[in-house]
């Protein structure tokens, strides 16, 4: 039996004992690791334990009994795509989860196997992992190079060993990383967490690693980079290392990015994308290249993939809080600052609070709340007092609009809307990201000064304060994305919400279909030979 030994870092507190063995044990599955805890051959603090999803703590120490890899090799069936192939050697496209070749948690199921069943030329070369001249990660996909003789098999190892070989990765990374970079750290094992590597200083056994890299897209709110990384030195998890030093972690990384890194995709986000070298026989200079495969795809889709923010605004009286009404009918969340300032001035509001203690009860009704008539008359004598306010309040209401679409994001919501009557006039229409789509609702004047004084019993003198405040209405609508009419009848609004939601929504996927052909385009780049 081989043994698997782990001690639980203080990041891994908590996670499934499952998880953790499949991510510390190379090239061990998690239905792997699954499979044995379910035999009994896992221990935690010398206690045996057959739950999978068991959540040991930092600090305890936990024991993998393996049976030892056979030391015959079996080939096997099993896909495998065959970029190029000739008698002397083989370019394939590896998937995914697939382990190169036999060790102890993986016995069987390997590359390496499916070659022999496909390729029986390769049983004449001695080992465990015979035509094999590098390798990749078991959750890195793209291309590989097996020799199917051995004079290939020793100038191809040659050629590798001297950097010859030209390497190219596709890297999909946490972060707006910069056009361009490198990293030259020395790599070497963690120095308390055996099984994962780290940048280890030459004199404590770290051996020299170059890593370049070029930004070939990034998200549009900068949440996410893709890049071409190519690798001059080829050190255990070069890749991913030195990118997670650098800050910018792989999406999907269960070793090297924080938890909220690694749940943004499946797998680690690396895929070897370009090689080129020359012959091992004839010397001619060769070129390849492999488009990532679909779940590479999706979690750049993904990465893209944002909660549509809503701006509702227009000029006071123009139907804004109709509109939202509409939206949240149709199931869309709402945010209305208007409400959210009433909840500022309520009793125990922190508008309340703050305009108590500049003008104490002048300004607040008896039960502590703000005296609307009082404080519009204390604005008309001092202006300074109608800086700080709207200083004071405009920030507390940002504060609570960015929290509601952050709530809303993270439980899922594909769109949210929010009613800001003052949304340009604060300045607000470069402060988010990403930026909200902005809807302005249109109404004549005299139609809108029509309604206040019907439904809010405003005279003219409160009409006119109010409209001095804000943006004549044809430069507020003007920088608006979208202008809803509302000169109509109520109803007609829900309707004019459907067919805001739809329009963004086919906005959205051509957005995504168009940013796919760029990048397709861009991935089946050809690399120049060596």
């Amino acid at each position: 039996m081989n043994s698997l030994e782990h001690r639980v870092a203080p990041e891994e507190d908590g996670e499934r004992l499952d998880r953790i063995l499949s991510a510390v044990g190379a090239g061990l599955s998690r239905a792997a690791a699954q499979k044995a805890i379910r035999q009994g051959r896992a221990l935690v603090d010398g206690q045996p334990v057959t739950a999978a999803d068991f959540r040991p703590r930092a600090g305890q120490a936990l024991l993998l009994e393996l049976p030892e890899a056979g030391g015959c090799l079996a080939p096997e069936d099993g896909e495998l795509c065959i970029v190029h192939e000739d008698r002397d050697f083989i370019v394939c496209n590896k998937s995914a989860g697939l382990t190169v070749h036999p060790c102890p948690s993986c016995p069987e199921h390997t590359l390496v196997q499916r070659l022999l069943g496909r390729f029986p030329q390769l049983a004449r070369l001695e080992g465990q992992r015979p035509g094999i001249v590098h390798r990749l990660d078991k959750d890195t996909s793209g291309l590989m190079v097996a020799a199917l003789s051995e004079p290939a098999r020793l100038a191809l190892s040659e050629a590798f060993a001297q950097r010859e070989v030209r390497k190219e990765y596709l890297a999909l990374v946490d972060g707006l990383a910069p056009e361009e970079g490198e990293c030259r750290e020395p790599l070497g094992r963690h120095p308390t967490l055996k099984t994962r590597m780290a940048v280890v200083p030459e004199a404590r056994g770290g051996k020299p690693a170059h890593t370049r890299w070029r930004r070939l897209w990034h998200a549009p709110d900068g949440s996410a980079s893709l890049l071409a990384v190519r690798i001059f030195t080829g050190r255990t998890h070069q890749i991913r290392v030195h990118l997670a030093h650098a800050g910018h972690p792989l999406l999907g990384d269960a070793l090297y990015a924080p938890a909220r890194v690694r749940d943004r995709a499946p797998r680690q986000m690396l895929h070897a994308w370009r090689l080129s070298f020359r012959h091992p026989v004839s010397g001619v200079e060769l070129a390849f290249t492999a488009p990532p495969p679909e779940d590479f795809r999706e979690a750049v889709t993904a990465a893209c993939r944002r909660m549509e923010r809503i701006v509702i605004t227009g000029n006071p009286g123009s139907g804004k809080s109709a509109l939202r009404e509409a939206f949240a009918r149709l199931g869309i969340p709402t945010f209305s600052a208007d409400a959210d300032v009433a909840a500022l001035y309520a009793r125990g509001g922190e508008a309340a609070a703050w305009l108590g203690s500049m003008k104490g009860e002048a300004v607040l009704a008896a039960d502590g709340s703000v005296d609307k008539t009082a404080l519009m008359q204390a604005l008309a004598q001092d202006r300074d007092l109608r800086a700080e306010l709207e200083h004071v309040v405009h920030g507390l209401v940002r504060r609570d609009l960015e929290r509601f679409w952050e709530s809303e994001e993270r439980g899922g919501a594909s769109v949210a809307v929010a009613e800001v009557p003052l949304y340009f006039e604060c300045g607000w229409n470069t402060a988010f990201t990403p930026r909200p789509v902005n809807i302005g609702v249109a109404c004549p004047r005299e139609v809108r000064w029509r309604r206040m004084a019907a439904h809010r019993h405003w005279d003219e003198a409160k009409m006119a304060t109010l409209e001095a405040w804000q943006w004549p209405e044809a430069r507020k609508l003007a920088a608006c994305d979208l202008t809803v009419d509302n000169t109509g009848a109520p109803a007609a609004l829900t309707d004019e919400a459907r067919a805001v939601l739809a329009a963004l929504a086919g906005r959205r996927r051509k957005e995504a279909e168009g940013r796919l052909r760029r990048l397709e385009n861009l991935w089946r780049e050809p690399l120049s030979p060596v």
